[in-house]
């Protein structure tokens, strides 16, 4: 392909606009150019939504907002006149500061709470606060007077348990006793720190709208007393636990009453058996033994003198010790054998001899 010669037009016209750059006036209006173009186009990136504003009012909707259709991308406004105002799209944080407050049953904490939220309604957003700082303030002001009300309207226990289906330790539901004290039972847990943040969510939503802003959720970061009452919770704490354990020291002393009294009942009734039985077997054994002695006794004259003999000696042997004192008659049939060794009377027995019995 052969050059264009010099006197073409195209050359001709390249020489000339190369001429004008390079002049003042030529420089100068490329500026100007490069400026408008700048003044004039902008982009818009995914995680933005802008709002068009002519001399501070809002120009037509916003462009890449929630639910609307996806504007990012190169855009053109009027130079000078017109300005993009940039907001977030993305989820923002919140991080409240934390506040002392009272609950229900009159004890005060501590409660730090964050939150999460995105901005809905740029327009609304731009025309009421204009700019983030702004809003974290409102934030601040509706989020911390909402979780102030919300635990205002319960009790300690439900701040403190996250959820209502948690399953409290036994002894913590049973009525405590012993030791001349007692602890109320813990009231049952009827909402859970999760329905208590539902509840600061759904009273602050819709004063977010107000503002352009949607709220989409709310926690509690940290809860804990304040410094002033730590100890005395603890104090408490340990003084329940000390009463739970008398209460089953006590119910550990009543049962080990009832086994040592069932043993000494047990105990009792053996020895009662076992003292019938005796008494059974000595009186089979007195019986035979009379049986025996009257048998011995109707046997022979010689046997029943030898018997009387016998239970006579037997007879001073149990009564007559070193510390017997006795005054009788000399005619009493208990000395006989000292004064006499002559069989008594027919008929007679000696002192302390047994009645021969008649055998069948």
């Amino acid at each position: 392909m052969s050059p264009l010669p010099i006197n073409h037009p195209f050359i001709t016209t390249a020489r000339a606009v190369a001429r004008w750059i390079a002049s003042p006036l030529g420089a100068l209006s490329l500026v100007a150019a490069c400026v408008g173009v700048a003044a004039t186009a902008y982009t818009v990136d995914q995680t933005e939504q802008v709002v068009i504003t002519q001399f501070g009012r809002p120009v037509g909707s916003a462009i890449n907002a929630h639910g609307g259709p996806d504007g990012a991308g190169l855009h053109f406004k009027l130079p000078f006149i017109q300005t993009a105002h940039r907001l977030e799209k993305r989820i923002l944080e919140w991080d409240g500061p934390p506040s002392e407050m009272p609950t229900r049953d009159k004890l005060y904490v501590v409660v730090d709470t964050f939150a999460r939220w995105r901005i809905a309604d740029p327009l609304k957003y731009l025309q009421s606060l204009r700019d983030e700082r702004s809003a974290i303030s409102r934030l601040d002001d509706i989020i911390g007077s909402e979780t102030r009300n919300v635990v205002a309207r319960h009790d300690l226990i439900e701040m403190v348990r996250s959820d209502r289906e948690r399953v409290v330790a036994p002894e913590a539901v049973m009525p405590i006793t012993g030791g001349g004290q007692s602890v109320a039972r813990l009231p049952p847990i009827q909402f859970g720190r999760r329905e208590l943040e539902r509840e600061i969510l759904a009273a602050a939503s819709p004063k977010v709208t107000l503002w352009g802003i949607e709220l989409l959720d709310v926690r509690v970061k940290r809860l804990n007393y304040r410094s002033g009452v730590i100890d005395k919770i603890y104090d408490r704490m340990i003084s329940e636990r000390e009463q739970i354990a008398e209460r089953f020291r006590s119910e550990g002393a009543g049962e080990a009453a009832k086994i040592a009294g069932r043993k000494e009942k047990d105990l009792r009734q053996i020895e009662s058996d076992a003292y019938r039985k005796e008494q059974e077997i000595m009186g089979e054994a007195d019986a035979e033994a009379s049986g025996i002695y009257a048998a011995a006794y109707a046997s022979s004259p010689r046997a029943a003198e030898f018997y009387s003999f016998t239970r006579t000696l037997e007879t001073w042997r149990q009564t007559l010790d070193g510390d017997a004192t006795l005054i009788l008659t000399t005619d009493s049939e208990l000395f006989r054998l000292l004064k006499r060794i002559t069989p008594p009377p027919a008929g007679s027995v000696a002192p302390g001899a047994a009645s021969a019995p008649t055998v069948p």
